[in-house]
């Protein structure tokens, strides 16, 4: 007996170290993964190029001397982010909050935490209840039991202790179908007061709308031997565009119809959002992360990289599409093509708005793309980039995967002009900046995601 029990503890032990390896080195593997192109983005392949300023443009020297830099491969989207795009994040943060405060008051009213309505509509208030807390749902990681994806479950998702939303009870947004007395309550709160309306309107309070997520400052973590924690950050952010932009940056000018319909009316909802912050554009980055990833982890998929706002040089090399030295993305010198039609939407002939077909902004996918498929990195609306703006960055930055970004400096920089500016402005190598914290009818944004691969492009479009 005591000859049987010693050979079964040595296979239990060949098994337990071993395991199907044979005893040989094969490494530990990783979930299922294979690269993904997001919907909406083009692959800008990595590669060297020469940055800044030619020789002949002396005032532009002065700030975007030329500099050979190389930047690794990149998703980009195809256009700047639209209307349409940018009330998918707006409706995400209004519909959490208004389920939050739902929630809450299903407590209030004692409805306690529980499974909640089915799917479908909510005849009371105790329909929205908490759908019990994150320690619920098998330590509320990856896989646990929930048919929720991690997006969708929780009321602040940087919070793993925070109780889960319930989404499965549609909102309602009727009047005369609310179900109980504490609906109205909550929807009352959620809007302007009545003296407030006017037009027979009445508005949602959006300086309600606002994005909480945490980042950390990596950078600034790697470089101190401290408990990291120092290093993180929580944001946030109110998430509804500064519509009065379009009044506050033109002065004895009627822009009324600009500011009443261009985020509201569905006949903007392909063209670029405007009267968006940097910090804005930053929040919109993490939410479409969180987005993205929450339907990876529901299938037991690897997570996406980050959504993020490209750096200063890795705008430039995507704008340039792969030709060297060329003043606008379609090469140049001029924005005309050889038919005498203008390349692009801006301010061209001295102030001539109507020349190129267009006052204001167009649609993001109008005129042609460059060589990397990437319509308007010049003209329609100027862009958001993550690098902090500094006259002598060119001067200093690293040769590989140049970024600047100083959380002190406030001042960001923006490329690509737009509407009301003049061609100089369109050149791909100019910069200008604006203060992270400011929106302007006239500055818009794209995403990037980093690529895994490292393949490169040697200056050739891709085919």
């Amino acid at each position: 007996m005591k000859k049987i029990f010693s050979i079964v503890a040595l296979v239990s032990f060949l098994a337990s170290c071993g395991g199907g390896t044979q005893g040989q080195l094969v490494g530990v593997k990783g979930q299922k993964w294979h690269s993904e192109k997001p919907y909406g983005m083009t692959t800008v392949p990595g590669g060297s190029f020469i940055m800044g300023k030619s020789d002949e443009d002396l005032a532009g020297l002065s700030n975007a001397p030329t500099k050979t830099v190389t930047v690794r491969s990149f998703y980009m989207d195809e256009t700047e982010i639209t209307n349409s795009e940018y009330k998918q994040f707006v409706h995400w943060t209004r519909d959490s909050i208004i389920r939050q405060r739902l929630a809450e008051e299903a407590e209030i009213a004692g409805g306690g935490t529980g499974q909640g309505g089915g799917r479908g509509n909510a005849t009371s208030i105790n329909d929205f209840a908490f759908k019990g807390s994150a320690n619920n749902n098998a330590g509320g990681g990856a896989g646990a039991a929930s048919n929720q994806t991690p997006y969708q479950q929780y009321s602040k998702h940087y919070d793993p202790n925070n109780q889960r939303l319930n989404w499965d009870v549609e909102l309602i947004w009727e009047t005369e179908n609310y179900p109980d007395e504490s609906y109205v309550y909550v929807m009352d709160e959620l809007y302007l007061p009545m003296e407030q309306s006017y037009n027979g309107q009445r508005l949602m309070d959006v300086n309600m709308f606002k994005y909480s997520y945490k980042y950390m400052d990596i950078e600034a973590a790697a470089r101190s031997n401290g408990d990291r924690t120092n290093f993180i950050k929580t944001e946030e952010i109110g998430v509804y565009p500064d519509t009065t932009v379009w009044v506050k940056d033109f002065n004895y000018s009627y822009n009324e119809p600009m500011h009443n319909d261009y985020f509201a009316h569905a006949a903007y909802d392909d063209y670029p959002v405007v009267g968006v912050s940097w910090q804005q554009a930053k929040a919109f980055c993490d939410w479409r992360t969180l987005l993205h990833n929450g339907y990876k982890v529901s299938k037991g998929e690897q997570r996406v990289r980050q959504y993020r706002l490209p750096s200063e040089a890795e705008w430039e090399y995507a704008a340039r599409g792969g030709l060297e030295s060329a003043t606008y993305p379609w090469g140049g010198p001029y924005a005309k093509n050889d038919r005498g039609c203008f390349l692009a939407n801006f301010k061209p002939l001295r102030g001539n708005y109507a020349a190129d077909q267009a006052l204001y902004t167009v649609e993001a996918k109008s005129y042609e793309p460059n060589n990397y498929n990437l319509y308007n990195m010049s003209g329609n609306v100027a862009e958001w980039v993550h690098s902090s703006y500094d006259a002598a960055s060119y001067d200093y930055f690293s040769s590989m995967n140049p970024n600047v970004n100083n959380p002190e400096n406030q001042r960001k920089v923006v490329r690509g002009g737009s509407w009301k500016d003049v061609a100089y402005f369109l050149q791909v190598s100019s910069r200008d900046y604006e203060y992270a914290d400011s929106a302007r009818s006239y500055i818009g944004f794209r995403t990037i995601q980093d690529h895994s691969s490292n393949d490169i492009d040697l200056n050739q479009p891709p085919q």
